[in-house]
């Protein structure tokens, strides 16, 4: 990349200091004028219908305003993906529940304090019916989430590619496992909350949300409105993971409410309703078989593939699974054929939708531990068996046998410098060494690749008169710094200053439409369309200073703040000088129009394809169980890089929670189908003590899908990450005999492991 003042920089982000002064407006920090507090009465119950609901003593206490049950509202739904057999989520249950934390009665208070009173004193009264939570149990179709469906198989679809048969037949060596990817609690550090206001027009909807015009829109839909009656906006997210891509029943209702009431309506919900009715992730179970042939080459895979998506179809919910087929060829060539079988089942749970990396770690992690069983049945070293397979750096651009499109990269590249940093031929002789102590050292690599941004996005740059300069995107940051590397791209094109520049987004009414935040596309796609603009103002920025400063537009050259003849620094034109002359239709020279404000639109044609190497150290302590991680390293390729403190972070926290997943995080549910990890006491976080401190390094191979050459690097560390430290932990254990464990690795099923094998 040629020398730049903003691009590449590692530059703070421009939000922070607002944040960490405490200016920051949270939903719940939204002021809103005598509201309405609603608060929901939630299912106790897996699967059952609703005989009754006494709510005469909750009605009674003072403050309450209404309760209201699905009798009192038109039938309404959330919108969900399109299915065939798709059962889509009622707002308030009618006559059945099907999971835990299903919302049944909403009650509308003067106070939260009252709302909360009243909801303790509802009763429902239930009659059971059979529960559904085993995948393997609702597969079988023998009794049913959804009676009327007469099935709990919600989308089935078959990959079969090349002939597998004939490879397997020929095959020197087949290994395969039934590989669980545990289910997952998104836990964004802020919840759900919604509020809204209605001024006899227009119904305005806060929300913490991760896409505004998709909620406006699915409000609209769900409503009965046109999309010009509603606004969204977004105050600041305190992440969403993809479970705040997703509208919820609350959403609706808040609407509903504030215009039956003409009341604003605010609804938060509590760590409790968070842990039972926030979407949840993962949950997919596969049985999977590779063929090798006799240097180790990876060339076939069957199997089945069993998504759990819990009780309905939520946005997302069915489009997860399908998503992990196409990724399951990886970064490796030889993989050519495929017969691969997925069945989305229903059962009595919260439903499953987008969770960081949506189907890409999925894939990542089956591929990354079947990778690990072949290099043990080859006693090959497993960064060696890797290498034997990766799709050469020559090959880009590379559509995968499972129908992936890869746009570029560099994989032998990667994991060659993961090995050099993390000095991997001393790591294993130090392993044989302590091994000789009594000590379980245990070294995980795992390879990615993934397929991210999508979609489209529009964008408005415009510089004002004074020389402060604002944008308008229709992307939705919520903690990934999107608006840092926003304003470096304007700053670079147009040499307004850093500090001058706002970045607006998360409002439909001042931003028409937009795509939102996910799948990593907020830099390609909506960094593209803010490039677009940001250069058409630039054009028009050196036509005014070749006016002003007599010289050919090829003579002249931006640095910050101000435009000059190169050569010649003293022959110059300020931007806010330039600006204010732009605003002056008298002094305009002719040809040019009054302004600078542009408009563009970037529309994506091919995904792009970050890629990575990550390697996790850990011991593992025999005696307890317990795991210890003494070294985390990774190389992380998410093409050109605008800001490298913004990938650092992104980085950071998808290993966090990759690491979360692989040691300590699940959503357990018992044969009722009670969720078991409803609290924190329960559902354990990786605590920061329990992190290491992390080496980060990258390449960069930029992709040829948009003009800015970058790639998402949102989801690399959980991608990379789980396989890794899973990796590593089942490769401690090797003395053990023990070849395969389902994650997490709790200390007691490590230790039942171990007693198991030695006895």
């Amino acid at each position: 990349m040629a020398d730049t003042t903003w691009i590449g920089k590692p530059i703070k982000r421009i939000e922070d200091m607002r944040l960490i002064r405490g200016q920051s407006v949270y939903l719940d920090d939204v002021k809103l004028e005598s509201p309405l507090h609603m608060m929901i009465v939630r299912s106790s119950r897996a699967h059952a219908r609703i005989t009754a609901i006494e709510s005469s003593e909750a009605r009674a206490l003072p403050g309450v305003v209404a309760i209201v049950t699905a009798n009192d509202i038109a039938e309404l739904y959330v919108t969900g993906d399109e299915r065939e057999n798709g059962k889509y989520h009622p707002v308030l249950a009618r006559e059945s529940v099907c999971y835990v934390g299903q919302p049944i009665v909403a009650i509308l208070a003067d106070t939260n304090a009252a709302a909360e009173d009243a909801a303790y004193l509802v009763n429902v009264e239930y009659e059971d019916l059979e529960v559904v939570v085993s995948p393997f149990d609702a597969l079988e179709n023998t009794k049913f989430v959804h009676p009327d469906l007469e099935t709990n198989i919600g989308y089935q679809k078959t990959l079969k590619v090349g002939d597998t048969e004939k490879a397997f037949a020929k095959a020197h060596k087949i290994v395969g496992e039934r590989i669980y990817n545990q289910r997952v609690a998104a836990l964004p550090m802020e919840g759900r909350g919604s509020a809204a206001k209605w001024d006899g027009e227009t119904i305005t909807v806060w929300s913490s949300t991760q896409g505004a015009h998709d909620l406006r829109d699915d409000l609209a839909q769900a409503l009965g409105l046109k999309k010009d009656k509603l606004r969204v906006i977004t105050p600041d997210v305190g992440g969403g993971f993809g479970a705040k891509l997703t509208s919820y029943p609350e959403d609706v209702l808040v609407a509903i409410f504030a215009r039956q009431w003409n009341r604003p309506v605010k609804w938060v919900e509590s760590r409790g309703e968070n842990l039972l009715s926030m979407t949840q992730g993962r949950d997919q179970i596969a049985d999977l078989e590779v063929a090798c042939d006799k240097e180790g080459r990876v060339l076939a895979m069957r199997g089945r593939l069993i998504a759990d998506m819990g009780a309905y179809l939520l946005k997302f919910t069915s489009d997860v699974a399908p998503g992990t087929l196409p990724m399951l060829q990886g970064p490796y060539h030889h993989l050519e054929h495929f017969e691969l079988e997925l069945f989305e089942v229903y059962t009595n749970k919260t439903p499953v939708s987008a969770y960081r990396g949506a189907g890409r770690p999925e894939a990542t992690f089956f591929l990354e531990r079947l990778m690990n069983l072949v290099a043990l049945e080859f006693n090959l070293d497993p960064a060696e068996i890797r290498k034997r397979n990766f799709i050469p750096a020559n090959a880009f651009p590379y559509k995968t046998s499972a129908g992936a499109d890869y746009d570029s990269g560099d994989y032998q590249g990667a994991m060659d410098k993961l090995l050099e940093h993390s000095n991997y031929a001393k790591l294993r002789q130090e392993q044989q060494e302590v091994r000789s102590q009594g000590r379980y050292l245990g070294i995980g690599v795992s390879a990615y690749v993934e397929c991210c941004a999508y979609g489209w996005e529009r964008a408005t740059v415009r510089v004002n008169q004074g020389g402060t300069a604002t944008v308008l995107t229709g992307t939705s940051p919520h903690g990934q710094g999107g608006a840092t590397s926003f304003a470096q791209i304007v700053a670079e094109q147009t040499g307004v200053e850093l500090e001058n520049i706002e970045v607006i987004y998360g409002d439909t009414k001042k931003v028409r439409t937009g795509m939102g935040t996910s799948g990593s596309r907020t830099l390609a796609v909506g960094g593209s369309a803010i490039l677009g603009a940001a250069q058409k103002v630039r054009e028009k920025l050196f036509a005014l200073a070749a006016h002003v400063l007599e010289a050919s537009q090829g003579d002249l050259e931006l640095i910050p703040g101000n435009i000059h003849v190169r050569g010649v620094p003293i022959k110059k034109v300020s931007i806010q000088e330039l600006a204010n002359l732009a605003y002056n239709e008298q002094q305009l020279p002719e040809g040019l129009e009054k302004g600078l404000e542009e408009n563009s639109k970037f529309d994506i044609q091919n995904a792009t394809s970050p890629f990575g190497a990550h390697l996790c150290v850990v011991e593992v302590h025999a005696a307890t169980g317990e795991v210890e991680i003494l070294e985390y390293i990774c190389v992380d390729d998410c093409g050109t890089i605008m800001n490298p403190l913004l990938v650092e972070g992104q980085v950071h926290g998808g290993i966090a929670q990759a690491i979360g997943q692989a040691l300590y995080e699940q959503v357990l549910y018992d044969d009722y189908g009670q969720n078991l990890s409803s609290s924190l006491m329960d559902y354990v976080l990786p605590r920061a003590h329990f992190l290491p401190s992390y080496q980060t390094h990258r390449m960069v191979t930029p992709s040829p899908t948009n003009p800015l050459g970058v790639k998402g690097v949102g989801e690399a560390g959980t991608i990379g990450g789980t396989p890794a430290v899973a990796n590593a932990v089942i490769d401690a254990l090797g003395p053990f005999g023990i070849k395969h464990l389902d994650i997490p690795f709790w200390p007691q099923k490590l230790w039942q492991a171990v007693n198991t094998k030695i006895s």
